[in-house]
């Protein structure tokens, strides 16, 4: 059976303002980041059931900038970014012929979990290779979330051999596809969200390390604030249309500020000293690898230019240095993810000297 898949602007159910969406300040971050900066590696979600996941990644749509992509392309390519091209626009340029483009913006493909490999990769039509010659290639969802956002609820039920190929293709920015010799790629750069309960079963560490970012959520615990979304809940439900109109203005202003953000990301700079003292903070904590480091430095970058710096500082490093490390501590086989306390102990006793 074949799947239908729709880009979530596309569908009719009306989305939450992420505005009005009260707390869970962790998670907001993240994904805030992770728009500004999408070489950030995404971001795992973890929370309790009811906690406002789904809701406030879905939520981003509204929020997405348009980007400038080739018509007719199947894979969303940048016409200024020959190594993201996919081979259907780099044969017409070596052709001379003239590439046509358009705006659109930045799409959100859900990745349901009965989803199969064929389905998320693509496939090749091999009776129309082998008796015609062609090589016709079906794309998947990876194909569809280039220069996008690839959403995967309950990531930790998902099959580890698939999170594998979700997490290689985030990762290299390209998708192959091979089929009895036949072999076909494609561009596959995308932001990977996952969310998750963690009572459920948490990823493999292999799996972690992969993901930029690691936000854990819980239940607002503030009667007040409870009273609230409630409330706020009730009023979205009754009449999406009036609600949203209140958090129109909010919603432009962020995301005209997201937009300024990615346009300003280079320009950012953090100084030698503190890039230093963050690799000190990651060898303290024996993280494995560099992942660790070079996250931090994009994800403080990001959130300088967000709050329109141009310049990190260490109130930046200080704000993400736990969703970019804290799923990267080792840790016994039994022990739940530290909640940020020990990494913002080794933050403060060796950025504080």
């Amino acid at each position: 059976m074949k799947l239908k898949i729709m880009y979530i602007s596309e569908m009719t159910r009306p989305i939450f303002p992420f505005t009005a969406i009260v707390g869970q300040e962790e998670m907001k971050l993240s994904l805030i980041l992770n728009v500004i900066d999408p070489k950030i590696g995404g971001v795992l979600i973890m929370g309790d059931r009811g906690t406002g996941k789904s809701t406030t990644i879905r939520s981003l749509v509204d929020l997405l900038p348009e980007i400038i992509v080739v018509e007719d392309d199947l894979f969303n390519s940048d016409p200024e970014d020959y190594e993201g091209m996919s081979n259907f626009v780099r044969e017409k340029l070596k052709k001379n012929e003239p590439l046509k483009t358009n705006k659109r913006t930045i799409s959100m493909i859900d990745l349901p979990l009965s989803a199969t490999e064929d389905r998320i990769c693509g496939t090749i039509d091999l009776e129309k290779a082998f008796k015609e010659g062609v090589k016709k290639f079906e794309p998947g969802l990876l194909a569809q979330a280039n220069r996008g956002i690839l959403y995967v609820d309950e990531v930790n039920l998902l099959d580890d051999h698939l999170v594998d190929i979700l997490l290689d293709s985030a990762s290299s920015g390209w998708n192959k596809v091979e089929r009895e010799g036949i072999s076909i790629g494609h561009p596959a750069r995308f932001i990977l969200i996952g969310s998750g309960n963690p009572e459920e079963g948490e990823l493999r560490p292999q799996l972690l390390d992969r993901f930029g970012l690691h936000a854990q959520i819980g239940t607002v615990e503030n009667p007040r604030e409870r009273v609230l979304i409630v409330e706020q809940r009730s009023e979205f439900d009754s009449s999406p249309d009036f609600f949203k109109k209140k958090y129109k203005e909010k919603q432009e202003i962020l995301k005209n500020l997201l937009i300024s953000a990615r346009q300003r990301l280079n320009t950012v700079k953090i100084n030698s000293n503190l890039r230093i003292r963050i690799s000190q903070v990651c060898a303290k904590l024996h993280i494995d690898g560099l992942r660790g480091d070079i996250v931090i430095n994009r994800a403080a970058k990001a959130l300088a230019c967000f709050e329109r710096r141009n310049e990190v500082i260490k109130k930046d490093i200080s704000r993400v240095i736990s969703i970019c490390l804290r799923h990267r501590l080792r840790k016994d086989p039994f022990e739940i993810i530290d909640s940020g306390e020990k990494v913002q102990e080794t933050f403060h006793n060796i950025f504080m000297d």
